[in-house]
């Protein structure tokens, strides 16, 4: 499958070496240009592109950079994808440490991943937030591993939720149908899911427990 990988942080670089490794042709791209991925791309074989040229031919885009960035993102970035494709959306909002407040979040309350497809301009599929970046690496298991962490997946495009939900699976992880994306507060940081390595079971339990009201230290 052509997937386009768009950022090279922990999330970005981890999925690039997975996914390469699992025989997927990976384009990267970074804000710094890919002169500055060199080492990845011989490390891994994925080839580093401009940042519009990362979503060229691909079934499925992976948007995983800081929330404060995406409104950087170059007009028509998804521009040249592939009929059907899908965009796996990994971000959080993290107002105090990192991306300062976010108005659309903050004062008309929407999701992080509805205020990112706002950005995008088209339907996003929200996974990986929440996932330690070496267990991408680490702890991949296969189907029915007593061990085998799951991850919550929301999005509103059942098509495209399926097809991310298939690769998390190929990727070496089971994952939790966690609704649509105005339902996304449920996996964001400060609730129960947030960080937990569980199956299932666990993250079904932590999910349901979670509280739509955004923790004070993820509050700009």
């Amino acid at each position: 499958m052509k997937i386009g990988i768009i950022g090279a942080g922990n999330i970005g670089g981890n999925l690039t070496r997975r996914l390469t490794a699992l025989g997927h042709d990976v384009s990267v791209a970074n804000s710094r240009g890919p002169h500055t991925l060199t080492a990845l791309a011989e490390e891994t074989g994925a080839t580093p592109v401009p940042v519009e040229e990362a979503a060229r031919g691909a079934e499925i885009v992976v948007v995983t950079i800081p929330l404060k960035r995406v409104p950087d993102l170059p007009s028509g970035v998804l521009d040249g994808a592939a009929d059907g494709f899908a965009v796996l959306d990994t971000g959080n909002y993290y107002p105090r440490q990192r991306d300062g407040r976010i108005a659309g979040i903050e004062d008309e309350g929407a999701t992080e991943s509805r205020w990112t497809e706002g950005h995008l301009g088209h339907p996003v599929v929200k996974a990986f937030n929440g996932t330690y970046a070496q267990d991408i690496l680490d702890r991949h298991r296969p189907a029915g591993a007593p061990d085998r962490i799951a991850l919550p997946v929301a999005g509103d495009d059942a098509a495209a939720k399926a097809r991310i939900r298939a690769l998390i699976d190929e990727l070496g992880f089971d994952t939790v149908d966690s609704g649509g994306i105005d339902d996304s507060w449920r996996q964001q940081p400060g609730t129960p899911v947030y960080g937990l390595r569980a199956g299932v079971d666990g993250v079904t339990e932590a999910l349901a427990k979670a509280s739509p009201e955004r923790p004070a230290d993820f509050r700009g």
